[in-house]
């Protein structure tokens, strides 16, 4: 589950404001159980475990199935995430300008990459998955979704520094996962980034989510496959390049030649790496982040 800091949230923030319901919470971890387990493990009366249940099911972190049972049907908690992420809002550097570019994901210029795999619109899948030729498919360019599991994809933006300006920060968005057949919440996967063929450095993504539905994505997409990643900054600076404000490589703005034409991006699952998991790349109109990659180049 990936949150922000806004009103659409307090419903989460609040349900785990309670020392009865993070207790719930462990509990469910371990094993599905009744409201009446609950109770007794807890030593509170059914009534008021009744009420957590109710908090935490509004707020999507636990579900309830109703099973048969020695006396009829009894209703069985179970939880449904086993993350939770919250997004900061961004820093705005004020004391730079700055030069920006959205990349929708389907715009992508180069690609080589292994199944399984495929790519959608906001509407429909994009020919069949599991063929990579369909990324030379020319609907590619309205795709809102795309998934494989080792190789790479590339993207180009134009570097508009001019001779007298110089680069302070370079910083790149965008929402992300790994990719499993359908679904899977602890898939990790080792994804690499590298701009103008230096290597950034690679973050472990920690699965393929399909707990909650994505806010951003559309209706017919099937509920048990890829729901949303998590959004992603990274950020090379002068003294070295992280994601999220965690340390990635020491590549700096330095080591960029910020006298090229332009700027490529490569998103890759190498072969040889410690969790061969996939990526799975979304665009505005899935996921729970409405962007695309965003580029932005700061400088004096």
């Amino acid at each position: 589950m990936q949150l922000e800091i806004d009103k659409s949230s307090l419903v989460v923030y609040e349900a785990l404001a309670s020392e009865v319901r993070i207790k719930i919470i462990q509990l469910l971890s371990k094993n599905k159980m009744n409201i009446k387990d609950l109770a007794q493990e807890l030593q509170i009366s059914s009534p008021i475990v009744t009420k957590h249940i109710k908090k935490l099911e509004d707020a999507g972190i636990i579900r309830t199935e109703k099973i048969p049972g020695k006396s009829g049907q009894q209703k069985i908690s179970i939880l449904k995430v086993d993350h939770i992420e919250i997004n900061f809002p961004k820093k705005i550097f004020h004391s730079f300008a700055s030069y920006e570019a959205s990349v929708p994901i389907g715009h992508y210029t180069d690609y080589d990459l292994k199944p399984t795999c495929g790519l959608a619109t906001e509407k429909e899948f994009i020919g069949r998955v599991d063929e990579p030729k369909y990324f030379m498919d020319p609907k590619r360019v309205d795709a809102e979704i795309l998934w494989f599991t080792e190789g790479f994809i590339q993207y180009n933006i134009a570097n508009f520094l001019q001779k007298d300006e110089k680069l302070q920060q370079f910083e790149i968005s965008l929402e992300l996962s790994s990719e499993f057949p359908f679904s899977n919440d602890v898939w990790p996967s080792d994804i690499t980034f590298s701009l103008n063929g230096i290597e950034l450095g690679t973050w472990t993504s920690p699965g393929d989510f399909a707990d909650t539905r994505g806010k951003y994505t559309p209706e017919w997409w099937p509920h048990n496959i890829n729901q949303y990643g998590l959004l992603k900054t990274i950020r090379i600076t002068s003294h070295g390049t992280y994601i999220d404000g965690d340390p990635l490589s020491p590549v700096s703005v330095n080591d960029l030649d910020t006298t090229c034409d332009r700027w490529t991006f490569r998103i890759e699952v190498k072969p040889d790496a410690e969790h061969v998991g996939g990526a799975t790349i979304f665009g505005k109109k899935f996921g729970n982040h409405e962007q695309d990659i965003e580029f932005k180049m700061y400088y004096l």
